[in-house]
């Protein structure tokens, strides 16, 4: 009995003990499978952590770099801005200074600047701005180079922004053979002696000198002619009356152009041949230009050298132009010559033009506003 209960016990021990062994088994497989998951989860967060530190240096890099461009952009637009806007202003300082015909200024705002004092004159002179303005309507001028041009310049800047075509006799003769033929049909070998202004006497070269003088004027004026827009026939102006080279050869044109006139009608006097205007007995009757030579010697040649236009020249110039050149003359203020016309007698569909001077040796360009 005792042997039975034994071997029951035992059974039992056996039993017990090969469910903890099995029970052990088991929490032993638990235990690998929770430190598995374990492994994974830190293996995992590993990973992450080392990846966003690898995407962490690389986007603060990137944003260094584009902090960086942008920084270097905005200084690099910064130093652009500047050195336009230097430059800008060099072209215009270059632009004002070359230009010969200035931007239109206040009229009464010109004369209390330049007439400033509590003299006789600057006070006449001021009350003769004041007339212009109030009973003239001039509101504005434009400043024209004080040189011995001036008075050529101011009629032909006018004549091209205006737009004023050829005179009629220019239309039916081409002005480009002038020259020739006052050197060789008339035999003026003298015009060798012509000098070019500032240049001086020119010598054998004056001829081809004159003939490129007389394309100058040609091309530009027809060109300036033939623009309709008034804004495009101004920035053309400008242009060209910026440019000192050009400028002198259309100013020798002109002067040239007078000198044959003059020949001309020398001719004409000495085969007992009315001139064609009267103007042109008046400027062979002065002892300085009794001829064509000495009227070439002792005027034309010092024109934009040492003297300006005489008031003679002045009714020549509006002859040959075929406008009326209306000049007010502000230190004859209260006289009957403070508003002259040249010439005096003009056709009626003859353009007009305007001049303004305080000495009639410098001119500006007055502006009628109403």
């Amino acid at each position: 009995m005792q042997r039975r209960h034994d071997r029951k016990a035992s059974k039992n021990r056996d039993q017990f003990t090969e469910q903890e062994k099995q029970s052990r088994i088991n929490h032993s497989k638990r235990s690998v499978g929770r430190h598995e998951v374990q492994s994974w989860t830190t293996a995992t967060k590993q990973s992450l952590c080392l990846m966003w530190r690898k995407v962490k240096v690389q986007l603060m890099l990137s944003m260094s770099f584009l902090v960086a461009v942008f920084w270097y952009c905005r200084r690099l637009y910064s130093f652009l801005a500047q050195l336009l806007k230097r430059w800008s202003n060099y072209l215009q300082r270059k632009l004002i200074r070359n230009l010969s015909v200035l931007t239109e200024v206040d009229l009464l705002g010109y004369s209390a600047r330049e007439w400033k004092g509590k003299t006789k004159q600057a006070k006449h002179m001021r009350e003769a701005y004041e007339e212009l303005f109030w009973s003239y309507h001039i509101k504005y001028l434009r400043q024209v180079r004080r040189d011995n041009y001036c008075v050529l310049r101011a009629v032909l800047f006018q004549i091209f922004s205006q737009g004023i075509p050829f005179p009629s006799w220019m239309k039916e003769r081409d002005i480009l053979k002038l020259p020739e033929k006052l050197l060789y049909s008339q035999g003026c070998n003298w015009i060798q002696q012509y000098s070019f202004g500032p240049e001086r006497y020119m010598g054998p070269n004056a001829f081809g000198k004159l003939r490129k003088c007389m394309e100058t004027l040609k091309t530009n004026w027809a060109e300036i002619s033939a623009t309709k827009d008034h804004e495009e026939r101004g920035n053309m102006c400008n242009t060209l009356f910026s440019d000192e080279s050009k400028e002198h050869k259309l100013y020798e044109a002109i002067k040239f152009i007078m000198l044959y006139e003059v020949v001309e009608a020398y001719e004409q006097i000495k085969n007992g041949e009315e001139p064609i205007h009267n103007l042109f007995s008046l400027l062979l009757a002065r002892d300085s230009s009794s001829d064509p030579l000495s009227f070439m010697m002792n005027h034309l040649n010092s024109i934009g050298d040492s003297i300006c236009l005489d008031q003679v020249e002045l009714f020549l110039l509006g002859y040959l132009l075929e406008v009326k050149i209306r000049v007010y003359r502000l230190h004859r203020f209260n006289t009957e010559e403070f508003q002259v016309n040249y010439p005096d007698e003009y056709r009626r569909e003859w353009n007009e033009i305007s001049l303004l001077t305080e000495d009639d040796r410098y001119y500006h360009i007055p502006l009628f506003r109403t």
